[in-house]
């Protein structure tokens, strides 16, 4: 299991294709470098370690899922990034 952060840096943990909030929240679900919400909405761009909202990806579905649940994390945050791009929506 690896721990990425968004571009603010929040940590997120990926499981496999699956990302989840330090909550333990599912909040995201990887196809290639692009996450979608469960709902198959964008949320982000994963650019080395970590994922950022880009408007140009943001027309793009994925696939529909269902959530799972994990414990959640004790992860300290990073710093920001400078890399193109907003803070994705997702929940902490």
């Amino acid at each position: 299991m690896a721990t990425l952060y968004t571009k603010e840096g929040r940590p997120l943990r990926q499981d496999g294709d699956d990302l989840f909030a330090r909550s333990g929240t599912h909040v995201a679900r990887l196809r290639g470098k692009k996450a979608y919400d469960p709902s198959g909405q964008y949320v982000g761009t994963l650019v080395g370690n970590r994922l950022v909202y880009r408007a140009i990806d943001s027309a793009s579905l994925g696939p529909v899922f269902a959530t799972r649940l994990r414990a959640g994390t004790a992860s300290a945050g990073a710093v920001g990034a400078a890399v193109l791009g907003d803070e994705p929506p997702i929940p902490d």
